[in-house]
């Protein structure tokens, strides 16, 4: 507009017009400038406090997750899918099946040959006259005596005192929770 008006093809009206919306096109620019200027520092200033309630909503999100602590079979259900329940209530009843226990009764006279540690055989019926053989380790000895429990066949051997201990089997698959088995001892008979 100023080289118009130089060459006289633009009157004195046309330039301070032209130079007057330069000047509030600037204003307009810096009144942007400053606006964009406040709204990043506000908009800085709630990061912090957004990605707070990020981290809280991932950690909500993490504690509704159901993850089992240990791997195994479910024994019985408490609640079923889609089910609303409390914090804290059990869902279920989960047995791990790698390792199974096998509690057996020992006799006062077998009881100075079992210690805590010591390897044993266990054997479980596999057909009509053959066994399965598993190495297990004897992890807790009853420090009382019991009557031997209904399940020992005959009433004589239920009579006697006997002494629980508990086996760790290594499970191979065939193991089912409730199995009878026999434990070997290296130096005596079941």
């Amino acid at each position: 507009m100023q080289n118009m008006f130089k060459a006289n093809a633009a009157t004195q009206q046309q330039l301070d017009d032209a130079n007057t919306q330069v000047e509030v096109y600037k204003k307009q620019i810096d009144a942007e400038k400053s606006s964009l200027g406040i709204t990043s520092t506000t908009l800085a200033k709630d990061v912090a406090p957004l990605q707070r309630q990020i981290e809280q909503m991932d950690d909500q999100l993490k504690k509704c997750k159901i993850i089992n602590p240990i791997k195994g079979t479910v024994l019985t259900k408490y609640s079923e899918d889609h089910e609303v329940t409390s914090p804290g209530k059990a869902l279920y009843k989960i047995a791990p099946t790698d390792t199974l226990i096998l509690r057996a009764y020992v006799s006062g006279a077998q009881l100075t040959e079992v210690k805590l540690g010591q390897k044993v055989t266990v054997r479980t019926d596999m057909g009509s006259s053959q066994y399965r053989m598993y190495s297990g380790i004897v992890y807790w000895i009853s420090d009382k005596s019991e009557f031997t429990p209904k399940t020992i066949p005959t009433k004589d051997e239920r009579a006697d005192l006997v002494y629980a201990i508990k086996v760790r089997v290594p499970n191979d698959g065939y193991l089912k929770i409730g199995m009878y088995g026999e434990v070997k001892f290296s130096t005596s008979n079941p």
